[in-house]
């Protein structure tokens, strides 16, 4: 039986939903964050139904750290009807959904129905190509996961680097919910996206009266991480007063948090990721040069998407069938025409634009197939521009005039696509040797940094 936590401080809504639900799932109730987080450590729960208020704690604190321990688990947020806004948001931090005040119970069962089967579906679109839910079996995705593999159980500072898209926070996250301190809290922190002012605060928290507007205490992300992990995102963006700070606590395993003359001591594996040169800025005098070594000890470079291209077919299906899930679709597919579209884009936002790609197409579409026209017109370069007149060779579209080199590449890549992303039976199908097939994959990605 799937359980279900519900965290609400309203103890009449925890028990109707308990009583309302107890016959499809193991209800676990908390009327507070801790209970809740307690439950959820001990017991694994599959799907949460987390309240917006709960007391004086807010729910948007609690998500990250219920998907610090378990990142599959299925989290409904319920909010009364000024709050959706903010209920919104909360999905965009990984929250499935939101039920609205005063619950319907009956759409509470559906979200949840839809919310589970999401789960399972994520759980296993292609599980043989792929490690910790990141999604590739090229050669250079086999490196990345491999370093996984040997960085996730040692304290090592780990360096993640690679264009913006490229999924620096899913392989942070993989290091950890794989590795020895997958039990205790992960804390992520974009360090780009928070004022300066604000930024030494929400690392290394503050006493009461520290500032203007502090009338309690609060314990930062370095407190909050005890014997966890947390992943400073956009490192190169740090102000350069704090990086000194940032090095202190590397040295001296201790924070001071702001208005506080004692010290506190935290053990927290730190994961950082950047999309910039960090030596460059270093040279530049904009990012400390014994910080840059002391978080470099392990460095790990996520290739762009273009560099791999035999994965795009495999990310093109998984994110077809996630939105199609998600959206109420059943049994889309794309067009020959569509695939060619998008196997010839370059994919300059990475797979982050291939997901913002899939989720557009699938909203847009409306039959059974996804055509060219559903498409985002905004990816259509000169690489994607569909000629007319052109044959089509096994359901492939090829354009008029185009280079035999370029017809090779399409054709590779729509067998390996039809093949279902595996290299042995792709080859077998081309009549060319699994090291023939490699090596034209890695001319291909040569070709692309070329131009």
């Amino acid at each position: 039986m799937m359980k279900l936590l519900v965290i609400d401080d309203e103890q009449a809504i925890c028990s109707s939903i308990r009583f309302a639900l107890e016959d499809e799932y193991d209800v676990w109730t908390a009327t507070d964050v801790a209970t809740g987080l307690a439950l959820m450590q001990e017991h694994r729960m599959d799907a949460v139904l987390l309240d917006l208020r709960i007391g004086k704690d807010s729910g948007l604190d609690c998500l990250p750290q219920l998907k610090a321990i378990s990142s599959e688990v299925v989290v409904i947020m319920m909010t009364a009807y000024g709050s959706i806004d903010t209920s919104i948001r909360a999905m965009k931090e990984g929250a499935y959904h939101y039920a609205t005040k005063p619950l319907n119970l009956e759409e509470i069962k559906l979200l949840l129905e839809k919310g589970l089967q999401f789960k399972r579906l994520h759980s296993v679109v292609h599980p043989q190509v792929g490690y910790a839910g990141i999604i590739g079996q090229s050669p250079r995705m086999e490196q990345v996961f491999d370093l996984i593999r040997k960085v996730k159980d040692i304290d090592s500072n780990v360096l993640i680097m690679g264009e913006s898209g490229t999924g620096k926070e899913l392989v942070a996250r993989a290091i950890h919910q794989e590795g020895a301190r997958r039990s205790a809290p992960f804390s992520v922190i974009n360090c780009a996206a928070i004022p300066e002012s604000l930024l030494e605060s929400e690392l290394f928290g503050y006493e009461k009266g520290a500032f203007t507007g502090a009338t309690m205490r609060k314990a930062g992300l370095f407190e909050q991480s005890h014997q966890g992990t947390i992943f400073l995102d956009e490192i190169g963006e740090m102000p350069f007063p704090l990086q000194a700070k940032i090095l202190r606590v590397i040295q001296e395993r201790e924070i001071t948090p702001l208005g506080s003359v004692q010290r506190k001591e935290v053990d927290v594996r730190i994961l950082s990721a950047t999309h910039r040169d960090l030596q460059e800025e270093v040279r530049k005098g904009n990012f400390r040069e014994d910080l840059y070594y002391r978080l470099n000890v392990i460095p790990v470079t996520l290739p762009a998407l273009r560099d791999r291209p035999e994965d795009i077919p495999l990310l093109v299906r998984h994110f077809l069938e996630v939105y199609a899930l998600r959206m109420g679709r059943r049994s889309l597919t794309l067009s020959h025409q569509a695939k060619e579209r998008l196997y010839s884009y370059s994919f300059p936002g990475n797979v982050r634009e291939l997901s913002n790609i899939m989720e557009y197409a699938v909203a847009m579409s409306e039959g059974e197939v996804l055509e060219v026209r559903d498409l985002p017109a905004g990816m259509m370069g000169d690489r994607a521009k569909e000629q007319e007149g052109g044959p089509s060779v096994d359901g492939l579209f090829l354009p008029s005039g185009l280079p035999m080199a370029e017809v090779e590449k399409r054709y590779i890549l729509h067998t390996l696509d039809e093949c279902g992303g595996q290299r042995k039976r792709t080859a077998d199908q081309l009549q060319i040797s699994e090291r023939g097939l490699r090596d034209k994959l890695k001319k291909y990605r040569e070709g692309e940094e070329e131009e």
